[in-house]
């Protein structure tokens, strides 16, 4: 009688499997840097299945729930994040380990067993951001030229 770990290829056929499932679970493993700049209360993300849950008699929600709203600044990717309930809080001023996962952000916070998932309102360049910023910052420190520096008048003669 032979043994199983006599069959030829058979080792050749475990190293190849073990492989294989360590590749997605290494892939899945890599996580870009961010920072968490700003948190607003807003209304929750619509669901995807509204059309289903209202077809199955699923009643409507009486009141809107509210659900935070994070500003996620990464190294070329500025994130606006919406979390699924009023709970999905991450800290401010933290840098946050995040990854993109079908069309979500996944985030995890302070080496966290899970994962939370959080839809992507807005996506900007953080070039462009920085400069969003910039002529934001210029606009406050100078209120008093505003929009009265950029009126043309004309005279009707």
């Amino acid at each position: 009688m032979k043994k199983i770990t006599d069959i030829p290829g058979l080792r050749f056929v475990c190293l190849l499997a073990v492989a294989v499932l360590l590749v997605p679970a290494a892939h899945a493993g890599l996580y870009q840097h961010g920072t968490v700049v700003r948190m607003r209360m807003g209304g929750c993300l619509p669901e995807q299945h509204t059309f289903m849950m209202a077809m199955s008699g699923a009643g409507a929600q009486n009141a809107p729930e509210v659900c935070p709203e994070y500003t996620l600044v990464s190294d070329k990717v500025v994130y606006i994040i919406v979390g699924r309930s009023s709970n999905q809080l991450v800290p401010l001023a933290d840098e946050i380990d995040f990854r993109l996962q079908n069309a979500q952000l996944a985030v995890r916070v302070d080496d966290a067993k899970r994962e939370s998932k959080f839809a992507i309102k807005e996506m900007i360049l953080r070039s462009e951001w920085d400069l969003l910023q910039k002529h934001i910052a210029e606009q406050l420190s100078n209120p008093t030229r505003g929009v009265e520096d950029g009126m043309v008048w004309r005279s009707s003669r």
